[in-house]
């Protein structure tokens, strides 16, 4: 099954002592690439969290967001630096005497002041083993996310197989017409230079033109390479490089189809399959 490497997840959930929110965004990323940003009591377990991220996705760029609003204890009151708020006091005071157009200051912008305002500290264990807990839930959100965006990009890419398929019945389908219709073309120019031509050479020349234009291989293999795609689109595995790696060989047969054309339906056969291929490579940018 294909995941996409795009997608949201938000989880929150209440705690003894605040509340706890966890927020993941991934984009497209040639590798994983995983980054935290957490609170400061929490830093230290960046590492921990970083590989439990990294066991649940295989690619993309990956921000993690962790977000902690500490509880007001109402059985404390709150604790304030006495001593910081003087020194700070003292230094409105100077202020104010050299800028006396200067508004007052708000006495709530002082409490904003880092280390006015004390809290306890807080036992982290408990709060880490709950913010483990939360990371898994938003990881299983972020997963089944890109498990429907996935979906819809393999149905998309098996509408696209189904498409070239047809068209590559139809080109082969279509061949010993134009194989004939070269041959006759070639003997046309022969009989106009009014020279008469050995039946065995002009034998020769007809055969290296069939198979200077013939098409049966590079149809062979653009049926082999559907083959595997439908295959890995099946496989459990991170397979957005496998189907990159596909996508340049269909790709390949599609030129080489367009440079060996012999008529005009073959050529507009080669630019559709061109512009299916290119649709399913955008898709497939997007896969884990």
């Amino acid at each position: 099954m294909l995941h996409s490497m795009t997608g949201f997840a938000r989880e929150s959930a209440e705690t003894a002592i605040g509340t706890l929110t966890w927020e993941i965004r991934a984009v497209n990323h040639r590798y994983l690439d995983v980054q935290f940003k957490l609170p400061e009591d929490l830093r230290p377990k960046e590492q921990a969290f970083r590989q439990q991220a990294s066991s649940a996705l295989g690619r993309g760029k990956v921000e993690c967001a962790l977000y902690f609003r500490r509880a007001v204890d109402q059985k404390n009151e709150m604790q304030i630096d006495t001593d910081l708020v003087e020194l700070i006091g003292h230094r409105i005071s100077d202020l104010t005497a050299k800028l006396p157009n200067v508004a007052a200051v708000n006495p709530i912008e002082i409490l904003r002041w880092p280390g006015v305002v004390q809290q306890a500290e807080i036992d982290v264990e408990p709060l880490v083993a709950e913010a483990s807990a939360l990371l898994d839930k938003a990881l299983v959100a972020m997963g089944e996310m890109r498990s429907s965006e996935g979906q819809r990009i393999a149905e998309m890419l098996e509408a696209r197989c189904a498409d070239i398929e047809a068209i590559a019945r139809s080109v082969r389908s279509r061949m010993p017409e134009v194989l004939d219709a070269a041959r006759d073309k070639q003997r046309e120019r022969i009989a106009a230079l009014d020279v008469e031509a050995d039946p065995a050479r002009l034998e020769v020349e007809l055969a290296l033109l069939a198979s200077k234009i013939d098409i049966d291989e590079e149809l062979d293999r653009l049926e082999s390479h559907l083959v595997e795609i439908r295959g890995t689109l099946r496989d459990e595995k991170p397979v957005g490089r496998r189907l990159d790696f596909l996508m340049q060989e269909l790709n390949r047969e599609a030129n080489t189809l367009g440079s060996k054309s012999a008529d005009t339906e073959t050529s507009r056969a080669a630019v559709d399959l061109k512009v299916l291929i290119e649709q399913m490579r955008e898709q497939i940018q997007n896969v884990e």
